[in-house]
C-alpha cells in the first residue's frame, strides 16, 4: 500500500490555501463525451460552416472533413498519453506543464481561456440567429435585438453552470442530441428519395476537385472538428477518468467526424439538381434550403429551433471549460485567489464561472453595436482556431517529452507526435497563406498580442511572487499518477494540526 498527495479532487494551492473542492467522481462517460461533442458542436458544422468547405473543395468535401478527422486523430493520441496517465481539472493546462514546465503550462492555460472565450461567444450569436430563424420559421414576423437573445443564453449558461455539473453535461448532451437528430431526420428524407443507397458518383470520383482546394477545405474541417479536447477540463470531476477521458476524447471526434463526412455528403448531393446547386457555397441556411427543395418545409422549424439549443450548449460547454481552465490557475495563484474558489454546496468553481460569462457576454455584446451576429460568428471561429492550434502544438511537443521524464518514450510516440505536427502546419500555412482579406489577416497578430500580453503577466507574477513557477511545478510533479481503479479518499482535515500539514489537504490510498 502507497501513499499519494492527489489533487485530482482536491482545492489545494501550492501555498496551502484550501478552498472548497469540486464535485469528484459525479461525471460518467455519457457526460464526459457530450462536453467534448457539444465544443465541436456538430450542428454548428452542419447549418454553418460546410458551405465554406463546399466553396473550396465542391465534390470533394466529404474526403477533406475524412482527411481532418484522421488528421486529429494524430493529435488525440499524443494528448491521451497524458490522459491515460494523470487527470486534474483543466487538465490540458496541467498536461502542457507536466510535460514543458509551469511556464509553458501558463501559457496553454492562457491559451484555452481565448479559445473558450471566442467560441462561447460563437454560441451566443448562432443562438441569436437561430433564435430569430425559429421564430420566423413559425410565422412570427420580428427580430429580436441582438443583445437580448445574448442576454438570455449568457444568463441560462451561468445558472446551469453554477448550479451543478451534472446538470450542465446531461443538458448538454440532450440538448445536441435532439439536434442532431433532426438533422439526421432530413438526411434520410433526402436519401430516401433517391433510393437507398444513393450512389453520387460525382462526389466519389471526386469530380472537379483539386488538391489546391482541397487543402484549403482542410482548413476548414480542422477548424470544424476543434474542441475534442474539453472533456480533459473535467478531470477532477470525472469517474474512471483516466480511462473515460481519453475514451471520450477518441469518441467525440470519431462521432463528429463521421456525422460531418456523412452531412457533407448529402448536403452536395441534395442540392446538385436543383436551382441551388451552384449557390451551396453560399448558403446562409443550407439545411432550410434542402427542407424547402425537398418540399418538406415543416422540418424549418425543428431544425432552427434545434440549432438554438445546440447554441446553448455550445456555449455552456465552453463556459464549462473555461472555468475549469480559471480555477486551477486560480489555486496555483497565477490569477486571484477566489478565482481557484468552489461553491460550498453546488461544488462548481462558481466564481471562475461568473467571471467568464461576464467578459463572454461583454464581448458579445460590444461586437453587435458595429457588427451582426453571423460576421461576429465567423470572426469569434477564426479568433479562436489560433488558440486551439497554439494549444495542440504545444500538447504534440509535450508528450514525448513527458514520456521521456517517465522512461516511457518509444519510436511510435515520437511518429506520432511528429505527425502531429506536420499535421497542425496544415491548417496553420493555410491561414497566412493565400493572405486572407481584411481584417481577418490582422486576427493572428491580435492573438499574439494577447499571448504577449500572457507572456508579461506570467513574468510580473513571478516577480510579486518568488518561487510561484516551482509551487505550480512541484503541484503537477507530485499528482495524480493513479491507477485507473477508483481512489480511496480519505479527508485529513479532520485531523490534528501536526498530521495535516497545510499542504496537504486529501490522501490518497492507492
Amino acid at each position: 500500500m502507497k501513499t499519494e498527495e492527489s489533487h485530482s479532487s482536491s482545492a489545494a494551492s501550492p501555498s496551502g490555501t484550501r478552498h472548497g473542492g469540486l464535485r469528484a467522481n459525479s461525471l460518467g462517460f455519457p457526460p464526459l463525451v457530450a462536453q467534448s461533442i457539444a465544443v465541436i458542436s456538430p450542428t454548428m458544422t452542419a447549418v454553418l460552416i460546410i458551405p465554406l468547405a463546399f466553396t473550396d473543395a465542391g465534390e470533394g468535401t466529404w474526403l477533406a472533413y475524412l482527411f481532418g478527422t484522421i488528421m486529429l486523430l494524430f493529435v488525440v493520441f499524443g494528448l491521451n498519453q497524458f490522459a491515460s496517465r494523470s487527470t486534474s481539472p483543466g487538465s490540458m493546462y496541467a498536461y502542457t506543464g507536466k510535460g514543458l514546465g509551469p511556464t509553458f503550462g501558463v501559457l496553454s492555460g492562457w491559451t484555452l481561456m481565448w479559445c473558450y472565450m471566442f467560441i462561447g461567444i460563437a454560441g451566443l450569436c448562432g443562438f441569436e440567429i437561430f433564435s430569430n430563424s425559429f421564430i420566423n420559421a413559425i410565422g412570427i414576423n420580428g427580430h429580436i435585438p441582438s443583445v437580448l437573445l445574448f442576454a438570455v443564453s449568457a444568463g441560462l449558461c451561468w445558472l446551469v453552470a453554477y448550479k451543478d455539473i451534472r446538470l450542465s453535461s446531461l443538458l448538454m448532451l440532450g440538448l445536441e442530441a435532439v439536434s442532431v437528430t433532426l438533422i439526421l431526420g432530413l438526411a434520410f428524407v433526402v436519401l430516401f428519395k433517391h433510393g437507398i443507397p444513393p450512389v453520387d458518383t460525382h462526389q466519389l470520383a471526386l469530380k472537379g476537385t483539386s488538391i489546391h482546394g482541397m487543402s484549403f477545405a482542410i482548413v476548414i474541417t480542422i477548424f470544424s472538428l476543434v474542441g475534442f479536447e474539453a472533456a480533459t477540463t473535467l478531470g477532477g470531476e470525472a469517474r474512471d477518468a483516466l480511462r473515460n477521458i481519453p475514451r471520450a476524447v477518441i469518441v467525440s471526434l470519431l462521432l463528429t467526424g463521421a456525422f460531418m463526412v456523412f452531412m457533407s455528403y448529402v448536403e452536395v448531393f441534395a442540392t446538385r439538381n436543383s436551382p441551388a446547386s451552384s449557390n451551396l457555397g453560399t448558403l446562409a441556411t443550407p439545411l432550410n434550403t434542402i427542407a424547402s427543395l425537398y418540399k418538406v418545409g415543416y422540418f424549418k422549424a425543428p431544425i432552427s429551433l434545434g440549432a438554438m439549443v445546440s447554441f446553448f450548449s455550445l456555449s455552456l460547454s465552453c463556459l464549462n471549460a473555461g472555468a475549469r481552465i480559471i480555477y486551477p490557475m486560480g489555486r496555483h495563484g497565477v490569477f486571484h485567489a477566489t478565482s481557484g474558489k468552489a461553491h460550498a454546496k453546488h461544488q462548481t468553481p462558481h466564481v471562475a464561472i461568473s467571471a467568464f460569462i461576464i467578459i463572454m457576454f461583454a464581448i458579445a455584446g460590444s461586437l453587435q453595436i458595429w457588427s451582426n451576429p453571423l460576421n461576429i460568428f465567423g470572426d469569434a471561429g477564426t479568433l479562436a482556431a489560433f488558440g486551439f492550434l497554439t494549444a495542440y502544438f504545444l500538447i504534440a511537443i509535450a508528450a514525448p517529452v513527458y514520456l521521456r521524464k517517465l522512461g516511457e518514450l518509444k519510436p511510435g510516440n515520437i511518429a506520432i507526435a511528429v505527425i502531429g505536427f506536420i499535421c497542425l502546419l496544415v491548417p496553420l500555412v493555410g491561414s497566412f497563406y493565400p493572405a486572407p482579406p481584411w481584417p481577418v489577416w490582422t486576427y493572428p497578430y491580435g492573438f499574439l498580442a494577447y499571448m504577449i500580453v500572457g507572456g508579461l503577466w506570467i513574468f510580473s507574477r513571478t516577480r510579486s511572487r518568488t518561487g510561484i513557477l516551482g509551487e505550480i511545478e512541484a503541484d503537477l510533479e507530485k499528482g495524480p499518477e493513479i491507477d485507473a481503479e477508483e481512489p480511496t479518499v480519505i479527508d485529513v482535515t479532520d485531523l490534528p494540526h501536526e498530521v495535516a500539514s497545510p499542504t496537504l489537504i486529501r490522501d490518497t490510498v492507492a
